[in-house]
């Protein structure tokens, strides 16, 4: 078993959501292989997403996730199989998103199923990322009058 292969992966992942939540897209974008395979999508979205390459999907999730998306992810559980450059993993993950704007947010859980590979630089990097949804569910703030957004990293009036 390597585990330094593993440990790098998990760092690997859990840098991709960071970066994601964080909207630091360069970083976020050096996550993913050039020809990285992702499918997204959610109840919500509609229709699912799919890219073939790593500028698809950054380009995408910078002009998406702007400013007035709050994301927050969180994985966990990870099941990773090494061999060799190649890699599988499984990761139990559950997401909020927060579109004040809409007075919406959206609250899911579910697994990714994603394969790893280590490139030439030595870097392991994200080859193919998909989810399975377990549940979402949205919630119409409206209905919520007590809801109140007491901070918001890219909102200076919410800022501390």
């Amino acid at each position: 078993m390597d585990l330094a292969a593993i440990e790098e992966i998990k760092r690997l992942k859990y840098r991709y959501f960071r970066t994601l939540d964080l909207k630091h897209w360069a970083e976020f974008a050096d996550c993913l292989t050039d020809d990285v395979s992702a499918r997204y999508g959610t109840q919500a979205m509609g229709e699912p997403l799919h890219f073939e390459s790593r500028a698809d999907v950054a380009v995408y999730m910078e002009e998406n996730l702007g400013p007035g998306v709050i994301t927050v992810h969180i994985a966990n559980h990870p099941e990773i199989d090494v061999d060799g450059d190649t890699a599988t993993g499984s990761w139990a993950f559950e997401d909020t998103v927060i579109v004040a704007e809409f007075k919406v947010q959206i609250r899911g859980g579910g697994y990714y199923l994603d394969t790893y590979r280590r490139e030439a630089d030595g870097a392991w990097r994200i080859a193919s990322t998909r989810y399975e949804r377990i549940y979402e569910a949205m919630t119409s703030l409206e209905d919520t009058p007590s809801f109140t957004l007491l901070a918001n990293r890219w909102d200076p009036s919410l800022r501390h």
